[in-house]
């Protein structure tokens, strides 16, 4: 291609799924530009785990190498800096930057993330992703057997803590709220030895964002070893949805099997349109979707 500023495909976001379409892409030989601002949502977690080959190692770790592997691949080229807006063109679409830079390609791949919208209390920010953590294949085993709090209510608090359970016995909710269970799950919950509470947080107390007390809005306070919570988030760029891309009831991006969205020549892979929030899946949904892509300029160009 003679354009510098045209390429293929872009990439925007140059996380663990957005680097996984580029090396698909690149291996292809497609001519690919990946725009990256360099802050992942998972910056501040200390270790990533159930990723085979890679399970243990810091978050940094993975994607230096990751980006280390797909620069061999010449056709792909990086741009540091943030994408803030887009447009469709006739022969494909424009993506602009924050400097005003411009560049155009005939695919968009939007593996951009989530912004995850942190509660007003005191310390949870920094506990969130080391020792207040959402999923518990990614951290549950680390804090196995440990005294262990389930920030939720009714069927998430539940469905939470059915899989808890089997990593430790010291289990107690945090609905914050007057407590939303049915018959049955009540009946359940005690007869594991679940407690519940409903009393207000006020403060997460913690070391290095460790955690140790849980203080509530009657000034009790009980310690803990760790806390899962599930946040609210956004969508970390805007894009998409300017560009036409539906989202789903629960404000992913919404895709198809083959990482479409609802805008010919757009697709979306990673957290950004999963719910499954795992470094493994982002690898894997933008491999997916490095092939995909693909597949769509060869029988174009074919």
């Amino acid at each position: 291609m003679t354009d510098t500023n045209s390429f293929d495909a872009i990439i925007v976001g140059g996380s663990y799924a957005g680097l996984s379409a580029a090396m698909a892409l690149g291996r292809s030989l497609r001519h690919v530009l990946l725009i990256d601002s360099g802050m992942p949502c998972n910056e501040s977690t200390p270790h990533s785990h159930n990723f085979l080959t890679q399970d243990g190692k810091t978050p940094k770790e993975i994607s230096m190498l990751s980006k280390h592997q797909v620069e061999k691949y010449g056709t792909v080229k990086f741009y540091n800096g943030i994408a803030s807006s887009g447009r469709k063109r006739k022969n494909g679409f424009e993506i602009t930057t924050d400097t005003g830079n411009k560049f155009n390609a005939k695919q968009l791949i939007f593996a951009t993330g989530i912004k995850d919208m942190m509660p007003d209390i005191k310390g949870f920010a920094e506990c969130w992703g080391i020792s207040i953590i959402h999923c518990p294949y990614c951290h549950g085993y680390e804090y196995r057997n440990q005294n262990t709090a389930i920030i939720a209510n009714g069927a998430k608090a539940f469905h939470l803590a059915s899989l808890v359970k089997n990593l430790t016995d010291n289990i107690t909710i945090l609905t914050t709220e007057t407590a939303d269970f049915n018959s049955e799950q009540l009946d359940k919950l005690n007869k594991h030895g679940i407690k519940i509470i409903e009393t207000k947080i006020s403060e997460f107390e913690h070391k290095n964002g460790h955690l140790r007390n849980i203080v509530f809005d009657d000034t009790t306070k009980i310690s803990f070893d760790a806390a899962y919570a599930a946040v609210p988030f956004i969508q970390h760029s805007d894009i998409p949805v300017s560009l036409g891309c539906e989202l789903t009831e629960h404000g992913y991006i919404k895709v198809d099997n083959f990482q479409k969205t609802t805008v010919p020549g757009i697709y979306a892979c990673g957290d950004n349109s999963n719910m499954m929030r795992s470094i493994a899946n982002a690898v894997y949904s933008g491999n997916i979707t490095g092939a995909v892509v693909n597949g769509e300029l060869s029988n174009e160009q074919f």
